[in-house]
């Protein structure tokens, strides 16, 4: 009965009795797995979390939308999934993303709501015996042990910072344990990953990526990257597309649209849609330079292979700028703002910088999921 299909997914999600009946009787516990839906890469990360569980003997269920769950799917085809909207978050085209936040509060808060509401049923419904939310704060139960995973401790705010600080300890505390993708020096989330003051369990599982090194296949210039929410996501797109055919560059422009399946060349360039996990790993080994937004867990992939990298980060994502800002101070990467991106001065400069590279912090997964 593994779910392969959107239609089929809609069907087993109204029919919880139907899923139920054709689970039959399974001795292994049964993990639901849950990424925020903002971006890939909450999903992305999400992938050698599962993965471990699977090799530690746990069953592994996914509850997703969107282009995370279209994601998850290609990665765990024969996997179950659970439908689990977001919470409806819009983005602004001025890039004033933290006011925009705090005016949404109450969706938000609305939306934290409901999901915890709709993870009671999907716990007794689905029989599940722990949960890992990725960002997901209303995926706490008392029915069972629940983790919180996140890289963001401390919320980079220009205003309201501590209130925000409070509102997020708060709900992370509701959780049985908080994991923290790096290790405990913060080597690649620097003071986002401090939990100065917190009263939850916090531990600290080493950068998370579901790549590998391998051995490169065909030399490129540049690997680019398009992520993150509209309409950032599609003026970032142009940008590059422009300048990439512009710079004669031997160069790769992956869209990360899971929903899409198409490949064009144009002239120096290759335009493609989405790749999976085993297609972009060896796209990134091959390029000698990759171009990215700096949301984390594309920055742990690139730490992960040790490439140079060059970041654009959102506009107006405070997260994503104190990382840009991170590690261009540490010269471990070149950063600049998306409106005065100069594909060639960045090259240039990137030349003068290492490769950017993580600890190497082997996590003990089977102590980690005894909490299961």
């Amino acid at each position: 009965y593994g779910v392969c299909s959107l239609p089929m997914l809609k069907i087993l999600c109204k029919n919880r009795s139907i899923f139920k009946y054709f689970r039959g009787v399974n001795s292994k516990k049964r993990i639901l797995v849950a990424p925020l839906d903002w971006g890939l890469g909450h999903a992305s990360r999400c992938v050698p979390i599962a993965k471990a569980l699977e090799k530690e003997g746990y069953e592994v269920v996914f509850a997703a939308s969107g282009r995370p769950l279209e994601l998850l799917i290609q990665e765990f085809p024969k996997n179950d999934f659970i439908k689990l909207e977001g919470y409806n978050i819009s983005y602004p085209k001025n890039g004033k993303m933290a006011l925009s936040m705090l005016s949404q509060l109450f969706k938000i808060w609305k939306g934290i709501r409901q999901e915890n509401k709709q993870l009671q049923q999907i716990i007794d419904d689905y029989n599940i015996d722990g949960v890992v939310s990725d960002n997901r704060y209303g995926l706490y139960s008392k029915k069972v042990p629940c983790v919180f995973v996140t890289h963001q401790l401390q919320i980079q705010s220009p205003v309201f910072f501590e209130s925000l600080q409070k509102i997020n300890f708060k709900y992370i505390q509701k959780f049985d344990e908080c994991w923290v993708p790096d290790s405990d020096t913060h080597q690649l989330s620097g003071q986002l990953s401090i939990a100065n003051n917190s009263s939850f369990k916090c531990q600290y599982i080493g950068a998370l990526s579901r790549f590998e090194k391998l051995e490169k296949t065909e030399d490129i210039d540049v690997l680019a990257i398009v992520s993150g929410p509209e309409p950032q996501r599609s003026m970032f797109e142009e940008l590059l597309k422009n300048q990439l055919i512009a710079s004669k560059l031997k160069a790769v422009l992956v869209l990360g649209k899971t929903e899409e399946n198409k490949k064009e060349e144009i002239g120096n360039l290759k335009v493609i849609s989405h790749l999976n996990a085993k297609s972009l790993n060896q796209q990134m080994v091959n390029a000698n330079v990759v171009i990215s937004r700096s949301g984390y867990s594309t920055v742990m992939d690139i730490a992960k292979l040790n490439k140079k990298a060059i970041f654009i980060p959102t506009p107006g994502q405070t997260e994503q700028l104190y990382l840009a800002k991170y590690f261009n101070d540490k010269n471990r990467a070149f950063a600049m703002h998306q409106k005065e991106l100069d594909i060639q001065y960045a090259l240039k400069k990137v030349e003068h910088i290492s490769s950017l590279k993580s600890d190497d912090y082997e996590v003990n997964w089977q102590d980690l999921l005894s909490l299961f």
